[in-house]
């Protein structure tokens, strides 16, 4: 399937679960057999597809290019670091950096760092989300996208410090 093909699924599969999701199928069952099975090709899940229709459903955020820019992102790290292998294991909600960790003297950064890289994994637990309703706001304050700092989060690898620096560099810290 080339980048075009996908994209082009994918797009089609995210606006009818956004017509799914007005007409009042407010789960992730507002995706059919075919979609899930499409979306394991690509390596996502119809929760963080529903999760992301949801949330844009009520204020447009995040928009629909982010989603497929981040959907990208992990696609590609599905098929060519994974080898299109699935998580071995899913992330405990309890192995995270809590919401008020913080590095640097800025809270959160240590958790969506913890998320992004499971996001890329794809070790994500169905009950959250790379993108949620507190890391974009806190993304945008440093100026940055969710894909951006996923994208950066994949580049720097371990590199924790990397990751840090060019947070508060965008942040103006």
């Amino acid at each position: 399937m080339t980048d075009q093909d996908w994209k082009a699924e994918f797009e089609a599969l995210y606006q009818r679960g956004a017509e799914a999701y007005r007409a009042g199928k407010t789960s992730k069952a507002m995706f059919d057999e075919a979609d899930v099975a499409f979306l394991k090709t690509i390596g996502a899940t119809a929760q963080e597809i529903f999760d992301y229709v949801e949330d844009a459903s009520y204020d447009g955020d995040p928009p629909f290019p982010d989603v497929l820019e981040v959907t990208s992102i992990r696609r590609d790290y599905f098929l060519d670091v994974m080898k299109g292998q699935s998580a071995e294991s899913l992330v405990k909600e309890s192995e995270l950096p809590r919401k008020t960790d913080a590095v640097a003297g800025v809270s959160w950064l240590p958790r969506i760092i913890a998320k992004a890289r499971a996001k890329l994994r794809g070790a994500l637990p169905p009950e959250l989300m790379y993108g949620c309703g507190g890391d974009r706001p806190f993304l945008r304050r440093a100026g940055l996208r969710l894909p951006e700092f996923l994208a950066f989060v994949r580049d720097a690898g371990d590199d924790d410090q990397a990751i840090v620096d060019f947070y508060l560099e965008r942040a103006g810290k």
